[in-house]
C-alpha cells in the first residue's frame, strides 16, 4: 500500500507542475508505469519475512537454530 501511495503521490506531483510535454495519454502511461514499478519493487525488492537464524557450533560449522519444545507430561 505504501508503494502504491508513493506512485500516486508521484503522479500528483507531475500533474501539479503542469509540464508542457505531459499530455493526458503520457500521464496515463506514466501512472500505469509508476504503479507497476511500485508493485514490483515492493514484492521483489523487499522481503517481509525474517531470515533464518543460524549459529555456529564449536567447530565453526553452521547449524540452524531449532527451538526445543518441552515434553508433554500427562
Amino acid at each position: 500500500m505504501c508503494a502504491a501511495s508513493a506512485a500516486t503521490g508521484f503522479r500528483s506531483w507531475l500533474q501539479a507542475h503542469h509540464f508542457g510535454w505531459l499530455t493526458p495519454r503520457r500521464m496515463r502511461a506514466l501512472t500505469i508505469g509508476a504503479l507497476c514499478a511500485a508493485g514490483l519493487v515492493s514484492t521483489i525488492g523487499f522481503s517481509g519475512s525474517t531470515p533464518t537464524t543460524t549459529h555456529t557450533d564449536k567447530t565453526g560449522a553452521m547449524a540452524h537454530y531449532v527451538p526445543v519444545t518441552p515434553a508433554h507430561h500427562g
